[in-house]
């Protein structure tokens, strides 16, 4: 069955199978439960779901996930965290990423509660933190960057409510442990580590201090799983010696979905385990035992890389740049010129015709937004070594030019000039023009929580984070900032001030 929308249905007119518009048939399909299927032919192989992951060819890969994957990880997560019919788990991830299972099954696997965040809500940090206060949520899944986001956040005493947060996504650096502790002493931390093709949480320690290190060890494996840390001929390492992460046991993924030869690649017989038929997923990750049993991140192995929490195949977006016709060569990196700021960054041999307005708009017509990078250096040539292979170590820092701006204009009036010094300051760039726009000066969401943050410092307005994408140009925010001044005097005071002044009065 097809299920579908009114305004959808015609698309798929030719479907092989019946269509039913959600909107428009309930009583074809509502308080049916006579029509529920037979279920004695299902097992615990079959399917739960595919869900896409960033492929570096630019073909997405379709990871397919089986119900005994799910049903472990649910009944193993629910045991280890003490989930229980009291709990309330924000659910704020799109269902495009697997952090949605999670917040969804697994306080209905206990009786508790699922609080579904408006659309959208995960980009707002004051809204995400009157949820949690306003409807009791005690279990957050965040990304480290959005943890710290949360911990800025003037309302950061609102998480003190909560049981715990589950992190992962990306690694946790040991700073933020030390900053999470001071701030929320009541508040578990658990740090997740496991890919999509293992449906994540594969290895799991609660935090505890970690003095001197600058990423939190992602522990060691969840109940079921099996993890090997092996070099390249496939044989364990010793204990401090950094290898390639494998996992084994029930987590494993069936494989890519009509990808044959990329599961041959990844998914690999298990020397280790002696179950007939039992594979080892390649993550890709370089790890290392430590001496207490837990294994220690190191970083990845290939060009894959995390950005904000989303994992990034670097190639996919190299592919989505050589179809612009102007371009011949491309490169993408991930660049932190200053520290604990990640960007995309990507060198492109091109016309020179073409200009950096040009590449954005064509990958942001191709590819979701963090995926987009936020910088655009064209050169003559690729950097080389002497052996003839790209030398990524000479590719230039971006500068000015290397980001979209329009034709300079300068602010107009104080709020504009405010304004525009806050951008530069956040996105490090020299000067900001009234009709610039943020995303193109390389902005993105967690920049955009500082510029809320900055502007209610700076010019004691609260301005709510969605306006800074609905209106990303610098004058038109710049408005909406006067607007939101002006609605905190009273139009009384404004038109007795108006009339002393000799002004028409306004509000």
């Amino acid at each position: 069955v097809l299920l579908t929308q009114a305004s959808l249905a015609e698309r798929f007119s030719g479907a092989a199978v019946p269509r039913i518009r959600v909107d428009a048939d309930a009583a074809g399909w509502a308080h049916r439960l006579e029509t529920d299927p037979a279920r004695g032919a299902l097992t615990p192989e079959h399917l739960a779901y595919v869900i896409y992951t960033s492929g570096s060819t630019g073909r997405p890969k379709g990871v397919m996930n089986q119900h005994r994957t799910l049903v472990n990880r649910l009944a193993w997560g629910r045991r280890a965290w003490e989930i229980d019919a009291g709990e309330a788990v924000l659910c704020k991830t799109s269902l495009s990423f697997d952090g949605h299972v999670r917040e969804i099954f697994l306080p209905l696997t206990a009786g508790g509660r699922v609080v579904l965040a408006r659309p959208g809500g995960h980009r707002d940090p004051s809204y995400l933190l009157e949820v949690v206060a306003r409807e009791g949520v005690t279990t957050v899944n965040l990304v480290p960057s959005l943890l710290q986001v949360l911990l800025d956040a003037p309302q950061v005493d609102e998480l003190r409510g909560l049981r715990r947060v589950l992190c992962g996504g990306e690694a946790l650096p040991g700073a933020l442990l030390e900053r999470f502790r001071a701030a929320l002493p009541g508040v578990e931390l658990h740090n997740l580590y496991g890919p999509s093709e293992a449906a994540t949480a594969v290895t799991w320690p609660r935090c505890r201090a970690e003095a001197g290190r600058a990423a939190v060890p992602i522990g060691g494996p969840s109940a079921n799983a099996r993890v090997y840390v092996l070099d390249g001929a496939g044989e364990p390492v010793p204990v401090g010696v950094a290898g390639e992460l494998y996992i084994g046991g029930v987590p494993v993924a069936r494989g890519y979905l009509g990808r044959a030869a990329l599961t041959a690649e990844r998914f690999v017989p298990d020397a280790f385990g002696g179950e007939p038929g039992a594979r080892l997923y390649r993550t890709g990750d370089v790890v290392r035992w430590l001496a207490d049993g837990r294994l220690d991140f190191v970083g990845r192995g290939d060009a894959q890389v995390k950005v904000r929490g989303f994992r990034v195949e670097p190639g996919e977006i190299e592919g989505r740049l050589r179809e612009h016709a102007g371009v011949r060569e491309a490169v993408v990196l991930v660049r932190e010129d200053v520290p604990g700021d990640r960007r995309l960054v990507a060198y492109c041999v091109a016309d020179a015709a073409v200009q950096v307005d040009s590449l954005r708009a064509h990958l942001a017509e191709r590819l979701p937004e963090y995926m987009v990078p936020a910088a655009y250096v064209r050169l003559d040539a690729l950097p080389l070594t002497p052996s003839g292979k790209l030398d990524r170590r000479a590719l230039p820092a971006p500068e000015g030019d290397a980001y979209v701006s329009r034709e300079y204009e300068a602010p107009v009036n104080e709020t504009e000039e405010a304004l525009a010094e806050i951008w530069a300051e956040v996105l490090r760039v020299e000067r900001v023009g009234r009709r610039d726009d943020f995303f193109d000066l390389g902005g993105h969401s967690l920049l955009a929580v500082q510029v809320v943050s900055r502007v209610r410092q700076a010019l004691g307005v609260e301005l709510p984070l969605g306006e800074v994408f609905a209106r990303p140009v610098l004058q038109d925010l710049a408005q909406e900032v006067v607007d939101a001044q002006l609605a905190q005097f009273d139009p009384d005071e404004i038109a007795e001030l108006a009339a002393l002044l000799g002004e028409p009065a306004f509000a």
